[in-house]
């Protein structure tokens, strides 16, 4: 009875966290939810659209709403990881005294991720993945709950590094970031040219996030959805079985791993949670497919001579 009560209380809180930010975020209401899902999932969220959509201010407003520290990583060519983790220095006595990086926020906003050098987008991974830092032999913990939000333009390819796909499977989700619509812009043009300052209100605290992320994964998931997920994505795989569909053999070199499977039922949990159910179905799982698959799938060159994308062969697979 008391996790009945406390999915409502999150479902409630996930309402107030939307509300609060529409106060200084015109629409891009999919994107909030697949980001708070993210969040609620322990999971991390690749940003990728043009510049001057928001996805900066969406992250920063995210963190105040959400009361979390914050901090914003400008990746560059010259980035070194030590800027990301820290280092350590010598102090007065001569002794070494670690100095954290920014990487120590809860919310770490990695900008233009494939604009620095593999070397530093790899000083990212082991954060990402088991929440420490090491520098020097030492064994630094980050702060709860953690979570990366990097954005990536998809137009300038030119003087960036592609993210390996080691890299790429850390994230939870690749969420793309659209244009508004018409009325959005013009209501977004309104609200930036005038002298209008958002009174941001805090919904959530760190400690009922860690308590809502324990919660979600709580929820019962029946058998028949752990098989739906699980021949899903292995209808991935070009040439896995006998049963691939056509459009997998035709259009992709390489399908997606476990880890999809693991982001999919997690995240469906967490979007049932969200609309107050209190197990999550198809319906679910459908709503995050293409942001769980579509940076897990590679197209072949058949693919994209026939402008095929990702999110179109998913699609066809669901």
């Amino acid at each position: 009875m008391d996790e009945v009560k406390e999915l409502e209380k999150l479902s409630e809180k996930y309402l107030g966290i939307r509300n609060e930010i529409a106060k200084q975020i015109v629409g891009q209401t999919s994107v909030v939810e697949d980001i708070l899902n993210a969040v609620f999932s322990r999971g991390h969220a690749l940003l990728v659209g043009v510049p001057g959509l928001a996805k900066t201010l969406l992250v920063s407003t995210l963190s105040q709403v959400m009361d979390l520290s914050f901090h914003r990583i400008q990746f560059t060519p010259d980035l070194m990881p030590s800027d990301i983790t820290g280092s350590e220095i010598l102090d007065r006595e001569r002794n070494y005294q670690f100095v954290k990086g920014p990487v120590f926020a809860n919310m770490v906003l990695a900008d233009e991720i494939n604009r620095t050098p593999p070397k530093t987008q790899a000083a990212l991974l082991e954060a990402m993945q088991e929440r420490v830092v090491t520098v020097s032999g030492k064994t630094y913990p980050l702060p709860t709950p953690f979570f990366v939000l990097a954005t990536q333009n998809p137009i300038e390819q030119e003087g960036t590094y592609p993210l390996p796909e080691a890299q790429l499977d850390r994230f939870m989700f690749e969420i793309n970031v659209d244009y508004p619509s018409l009325q959005e812009e013009i209501d977004i043009v309104k609200s930036t040219t005038a002298d209008i300052v958002s009174d941001l209100k805090s919904v959530i605290s760190a400690e009922e996030i860690l308590q809502f992320q324990h919660l979600v994964r709580l929820l019962p998931v029946p058998d028949s959805l752990y098989e739906y997920v699980v021949r899903l994505v292995a209808s991935t795989r070009p040439d896995a079985n006998a049963g691939t569909p056509e459009v997998t053999n035709k259009y992709l070199t390489w399908g997606a791993g476990p880890r999809a499977s693991q982001y999919l039922i997690i995240g469906a949990k967490t979007h049932a949670a969200f609309h107050g159910k209190y197990s999550p179905d198809k319906e679910d799982v459908r709503a995050i497919a293409s942001q769980v698959l579509r940076h897990r799938v590679v197209r072949n060159y058949k693919a994209e001579a026939e402008g095929v994308s990702a999110d179109d062969i998913i699609k066809q697979l669901l």
